[in-house]
C-alpha cells in the first residue's frame, strides 16, 4: 500500500541529543519551523506545581539579554513571519512560518530563547497574573469546566487528573514560585527533549549545518520525570456540576482508553470506534440531533496520548429532562461494538475515509510539519503515521469486538453531568 505520508524526509541527530527531521515538501517560498518540547502537563509531577509547561508556552517569548521580546517581535514582523506555540498533555510546540531567504535568522533567534530565556521576576509575575486570567475566561465555559472535572474524577494518581491549564489553586499560587519555574525550564527545555521540524522546500545539506551551528551547544541535561502510574480502575464515577448561569446542560461519558501506539491495535480500534460509533455519519448522531433533536452536540473525544488516557464522548442536551437518557444512548452504543461484529464494508468505508482525511490536509508546508508534531512527540519520527495507518488497515470486525470488551467495561467508566439548577 502506498504511504500514507507521501514526503521524503531526513533524520538527524545530534550528540546533544537533539533531533532534526527535515521534510523537502516541494512547496516553494515557505517554509515551516516546528519545534517540538516532550514537556507538557503530563511532566507535572509535584503536586502543587500543576500549569507550568502552560506557563512556559508564554514566558517563552518575554526574550533574553540578546533580543528582548520587542526585538523579537519586530524581526520577525519585518520577516512578515507568522509564529504561535501551544501547550497539551504530552507536548508544548513553537511554530514559526516565513520565507526561506530568512531560515538562517529564524534558526539563530529561536536557538537563542531556548538557550537563554531570562525572565526577570516582575514579568514572571506579570506573565502569571495573565495566565490566571486566561483560566478565568476559559472556565467560563461549560465544556472547559466539564472535562476538568471528568479528568479530576476519572484519574486518582496519573498527572493527566489535571488539564494543560492546571489547577485553579496551582495558578493561583504561582507568581509565589519563581524558583521553582527556573528548574522546571532548567529541566525540561534541553536537547534530549526536543525536535526541530523543518519542512519546505529545502533538505537537511542547507538545514543541518544551521542547526549544527546555532544549537550544537546547548548542553544534555540529566532529569527524567517519574510519572506516576494510573492504579486500575474498578468501579464507575460519577460527577456532577451545578452550573451558576443559564445554560444547556452537558453530559460526559468516558471509559479508561489505550495509550498511543502505531503497532498495537488497541488506540487506533479506538479512533475507528469514534467515527463508527459517535461522528455525524454514525446512527447516533442521527437520531439524538437529526431525527428526536435532543441534542445539539454530540462530540467524540478520542485522543492520543503517552500513557493510557481516556475515550470520551461529550453531549450538549436541550431538555434536562432528557440528560440521564442521552447519557444511556452514549453507553449503550459503546456497549454496541461490544455484543456484535460491525459490518466489514462499513469498517472498510470508515478506514477510507480517515487516510483520504488525513491526507487531503497535507497541502502546504506549514499543514505538513503541523500534522507531524504530534505524531513525532508521541514516536519521535514521521514514520509512526505510516505505521499507524498500516495498522488501521490490518483492523478486522473481530479486532473491533475484542477491544471493545477489553475496555468498554461500566467499571472502567466516569460520568459527569452540568446543568443550572436555577437555584
Amino acid at each position: 500500500m502506498t504511504k500514507i505520508f507521501p514526503y521524503k524526509y531526513d533524520i538527524e541527530d545530534l550528540d546533544n541529543g537533539l533531533r532534526l527531521i527535515t521534510v523537502k515538501t516541494g512547496y516553494p517560498n515557505l517554509i515551516a519551523l516546528y519545534i517540538v518540547v516532550r514537556a507538557g502537563s503530563r511532566n507535572e509531577i509535584e503536586p502543587g506545581k500543576s500549569g507550568f509547561a502552560h506557563l512556559f508556552e508564554h514566558l517563552m517569548f518575554r526574550g533574553t539579554d540578546r533580543f528582548s521580546s520587542e526585538q523579537y517581535d519586530e524581526i520577525l514582523k519585518n520577516a512578515g513571519a507568522d509564529h504561535n506555540a501551544y501547550t497539551a498533555d504530552d507536548r508544548t510546540v513553537y511554530h514559526v512560518v516565513f520565507s526561506s531567504e530568512d531560515l538562517e535568522q529564524m534558526m539563530m533567534i529561536e536557538a537563542d530563547r531556548f538557550q537563554n530565556l531570562k525572565v526577570p521576576i516582575d514579568l514572571f509575575k506579570t506573565e502569571t497574573r495573565a495566565v490566571l486570567g486566561e483560566y478565568n475566561k476559559n472556565a467560563s465555559s461549560p465544556l472547559t469546566r466539564l472535562l476538568e472535572v471528568t479528568r479530576d474524577t476519572a484519574f486518582t494518581t496519573h498527572t493527566y487528573k489535571h488539564t494543560t491549564m492546571g489547577f485553579i489553586r496551582d495558578i493561583e499560587n504561582m507568581p509565589n514560585m519563581y524558583e521553582y519555574s527556573l528548574e522546571f525550564f532548567d529541566r525540561y527545555y534541553r536537547p534530549e527533549n526536543t525536535t526541530i521540524i523543518v519542512a519546505g522546500d529545502v533538505g537537511s545539506e542547507s538545514v543541518l549545518p544551521l542547526v549544527n551551528k546555532y544549537w550544537g551547544s546547548w548542553q544534555r541535561g540529566v532529569y527524567t520525570a517519574v510519572v506516576p502510574a494510573e492504579p486500575a480502575q474498578n468501579s464507575p464515577r460519577h460527577a456532577h456540576i451545578d452550573w451558576p448561569t443559564p445554560t444547556l446542560p452537558w453530559v460526559i461519558v468516558a471509559y479508561k482508553g489505550p495509550a498511543y501506539s502505531d503497532r498495537r491495535k488497541d488506540m487506533p480500534v479506538m479512533d475507528l470506534i469514534s467515527h463508527l460509533g459517535f461522528s455525524e455519519s454514525s446512527d447516533l448522531y442521527q437520531r439524538l440531533v437529526i431525527r428526536e433533536q435532543k441534542v445539539d452536540i454530540l462530540m467524540p473525544l478520542f485522543e492520543d496520548h503517552q500513557d493510557p488516557f481516556l475515550v470520551m464522548v461529550a453531549a450538549r442536551v436541550k431538555d434536562p429532562a432528557d440528560i440521564h437518557g442521552v447519557s444511556d444512548h452514549i453507553i449503550s452504543t459503546f456497549d454496541s461494538f461490544k455484543k456484535a461484529e460491525v459490518p466489514g464494508e462499513r469498517l472498510e468505508g470508515v478506514k477510507s475515509h480517515m487516510r483520504y482525511d488525513f491526507a487531503l490536509r497535507l497541502d502546504n508546508s506549514q499543514a505538513i510539519a503541523a500534522a507531524l508534531a504530534p505524531y513525532v512527540a508521541l514516536a519521535g519520527e514521521p514514520e509512526t503515521v505510516n505505521r499507524l495507518f498500516d495498522t488501521y488497515a490490518g483492523i478486522d470486525p473481530s479486532d473491533v469486538q475484542h477491544m471493545a470488551n477489553k475496555y468498554f467495561d461500566i467499571s472502567r467508566s466516569t460520568i459527569v453531568t452540568l446543568c443550572h439548577t436555577g437555584k
